[in-house]
């Protein structure tokens, strides 16, 4: 007898249960039911990749192969996977910049930065249906620039000189990719004042002119050479960069080279 209580006290408990579950389910399918009455946009993510050759900034573009604006130059870029089951949300959004980066491109992240730039949502941006692109801007090193192959539903893929081309605008690119490639610009020139993305595209080793010719290229403006080269130094003094094997070939006389060390942690 002493059992009938535990044993009834325990179908409470599951029928407790059950009702829980069966509310909870109800609750998602009436919230399930509420997200759909809104519009699903479509999200993507382009990358405005940047290399310097030539002592000349350069914008990657690809041709697209398909409609809408085939046959245009565009940004590389694609849409973000959305998961095989309802249960599944797919690929996170910085995912799926790294995954189109190498499938159209050909280059892994590991030897690329990356970073996230802005989100561009104005409708009718696209005119196949509503758009919501999450842009990134991305710099190769000039020794990684040649290895650059078209891929994904691109037909073609060229660098193309940002001073020759009026910084993109004489192109007549897809979409809004000319307003996505200027604010990439003005952030990596607003960038290499306070930051170290110059180190991205300069060779693993460097020498103090190639540094500055970066600089020079990505601002569109001359350095002096005395106060840059003592900038530098500084940045020797603080461990930032710090002296490398070899000498670089110049115009003149043999120049010392660097390497990029990162900033000591404390």
């Amino acid at each position: 007898m002493p059992e009938l209580p535990v044993a009834q006290s325990c179908r409470a408990c599951y029928g407790e249960s059950v009702a829980r579950t069966k509310k909870a389910a109800a609750f998602a399918d009436e919230s399930l039911r509420r997200l759909l009455r809104y519009p699903r946009p479509f999200v993507a993510v382009d990358l405005v990749v940047f290399t310097i050759s030539d002592a000349d900034l350069k914008v990657l573009l690809v041709r697209r192969g398909e409609p809408p604006f085939q046959g245009y130059w565009a940004l590389p870029g694609g849409f973000v996977r959305s998961g095989p089951a309802s249960d599944d949300q797919g690929e996170d959004v910085d995912a799926a910049a790294a995954r189109e980066l190498a499938e159209e491109t050909g280059l892994a992240t590991g030897t690329v930065y990356l970073e996230q730039l802005y989100t561009f949502g104005r409708a009718g941006r696209d005119p196949r249906y509503r758009v919501i692109s999450v842009a990134y801007f991305a710099l190769v090193k000039p020794s990684l620039a040649p290895l650059v192959r078209a891929g994904g539903d691109a037909s073609d893929a060229a660098w193309h000189s940002m001073s020759e081309t009026d910084e993109g605008r004489s192109l007549q690119l897809a979409f809004d990719h000319t307003e996505i490639l200027a604010k990439a610009l003005a952030r990596i020139r607003a960038k290499v004042d306070y930051s170290d993305i110059a180190f991205e595209l300069v060779p693993d080793t460097f020498s103090i002119p190639e540094l500055r010719s970066v600089h020079e290229v990505i601002k569109g403006q001359t350095y002096d050479a005395g106060n840059f080269r003592r900038r530098f130094l500084r940045m020797t003094t603080d461990g930032i960069i710090a002296p490398a094997p070899g000498r670089r070939i110049t115009t003149s006389k043999p120049a010392k080279v660097f390497r990029f060390m990162g900033h000591p942690t404390s």
